[in-house]
């Protein structure tokens, strides 16, 4: 079936005339047809226009010589990232009036290069959740198992690309948005450095001081395909204060020495997630890299930094968004906020300095890593959980949210690039992904050596649709 191709495949298939970009984009919407009423991925599905935007590509591909590297290839965008036209509603009913005035940085660049917008994906309001549900689409389930969630805040996206429904497209992550779901789906996604993907256009916006965190990238079901689709949407735009004019590289992997994390700070994670970890550090050392134990120090305090910034620093602002509107706003957009109101706000004095304590925690920490460029890590400490629960058992001892997610939160803290890849199932089926961190500027490291882990690793099944 044309849309159980990777993203590679699908667009080397319309390249040559072995198949239609009609027949793909057609082969898509039938299973968003079947699917999504059980999943509820999409917040809008743009039939109409992708079919008669494949219909232009096979003309064509016919008469153009040139043709993009996604010519004809559908392929989705997170309700986040404006598209022309279209709402961008991030959720919230508070934007029911919204219309784009123009493309994001990401879908002009990806339409410059052939791709087909299918639709728009779910997410949960203001993006301020590990859970997608919003009074605008309504929940989105786990496409492994409905039971559970399919993880925040791009939690549409992994859904429609793990389905099937999708190849691949675009997330945004301030606190592991992107590689939660790549980890709860069994797909694999990159947060790129900040600036090193633009997201201009994106809701809301990531620039100061929240670009300091947030990021906009890829997510598909192979690294192969995050690399094509970074390799399109990485760039320098002026737009954007965080972007950088740094080129795709080619990495170099000679004498190349891993550190292996199986867990952030000694806080324990889940058994299938652990013995994920080891097993892929098993893998890169057959593979020929050095893989030895590493403990960070001086980082202990990063979750706690990161929440002060996305939480503490945060939610005022966000009062005064929705000031008079309370009502309207979905649970998903206030328990974060909540718990983050539970402390007084913030002094300037307390902004200023930890800001500078998060600039030496990041200091340090790219000092005891230029030995030891890339780490390899649990992708969060739980795997896909049931619908609204806090807190898991670990085998060691229960955890909560906050705690899960530290493996995560200190790559946004610190400004880290990190990706995502899955590599195991727990004896109950579900996916269980593992995490990939380098250097700012290290994408093109990660996805080389993600590449090569998933050769290794072989094909990894999809969930039964």
């Amino acid at each position: 079936m044309l849309n159980r191709l990777t993203l590679t495949q699908m667009a080397a298939e319309v390249r040559s005339g072995r198949a239609s970009s009609r027949e793909v984009v057609e082969a898509h919407l039938r299973q968003i047809e079947a699917q999504n009423p059980r999943i509820n991925a999409f917040v809008s599905i743009f039939a109409e226009e992708a079919l008669a935007a494949a219909k232009a590509a096979d003309e064509a591909r016919v008469h153009q010589p040139a043709l993009g590297p996604l010519h004809g290839v559908p392929l989705t965008i997170k309700d986040s990232f404006d598209v022309v036209g279209r709402p961008t509603y991030c959720g919230s009913k508070l934007r029911l009036d919204h219309r784009a005035a123009a493309d994001s940085t990401p879908v002009a660049r990806l339409r410059a290069a052939g791709a087909i917008l299918l639709g728009k994906t779910n997410c949960p309001e203001f993006l301020y959740n590990y859970e997608t549900d919003n009074y605008i689409t309504g929940r989105t389930n786990n496409p492994w198992d409905v039971t559970r969630t399919s993880g925040g805040s791009s939690g549409g996206e992994a859904a429609a690309i793990a389905s099937f429904c999708s190849p691949g497209g675009m997330g945004s992550d301030g606190g592991g948005s992107i590689r939660v779901p790549a980890h709860f789906c069994g797909i694999a996604g990159l947060k790129p450095t900040p600036g090193r993907v633009p997201a201009t256009g994106h809701f809301p916006l990531i620039a100061h001081p929240g670009g300091l965190l947030g990021v906009g990238g890829p997510m598909a079901r192979t690294a192969e395909d995050v690399r094509l689709l970074f390799e399109i949407t990485a760039g320098h735009d002026g737009q954007d204060p965080f972007s950088a004019p740094v080129p795709v590289r080619r990495p170099e992997l000679a004498g190349l020495r891993i550190g292996l994390m199986e867990r952030f700070n000694r806080v324990p994670v889940q058994p299938a997630i652990g013995a994920a970890v080891v097993a892929a550090g098993r893998a890169f050392a057959d593979l020929g890299f050095a893989v030895e134990p590493f403990e960070p120090r001086g980082i202990e305090r990063a979750p706690n930094l990161w929440w002060f910034f996305f939480g503490e620093v945060a939610a005022p602002f966000i009062m005064q968004m929705i000031a008079g509107r309370e009502r309207d706003v979905h649970w998903t957009g206030m328990e974060l906020v909540a718990l983050a109101l539970e402390k007084p706000s913030p002094t300037m004095e307390q902004v200023v300095e930890n800001l500078g304590a998060r600039d030496a925690m990041r200091a340090a920490l790219l000092r005891q890593m230029r030995d030891v460029p890339v780490l390899l890590l649990p992708a969060c400490g739980v795997v896909a959980f049931p619908h609204r629960s806090r807190r898991w058992p670990t085998g060691e001892k229960e955890i909560g949210l906050f705690e899960a997610m530290m493996p995560l939160t200190f790559s946004n803290l610190l400004g880290l690039p990190a990706l995502v890849i899955p590599f195991g199932h727990t004896e109950e089926g579900l996916p269980v992904g593992i995490q990939l961190v380098a250097a700012p500027y290290g994408e093109e490291l990660l996805l080389e050596l993600a590449v090569r882990m998933e050769e290794a690793r072989g094909p990894f099944a999809g969930p039964r649709t």
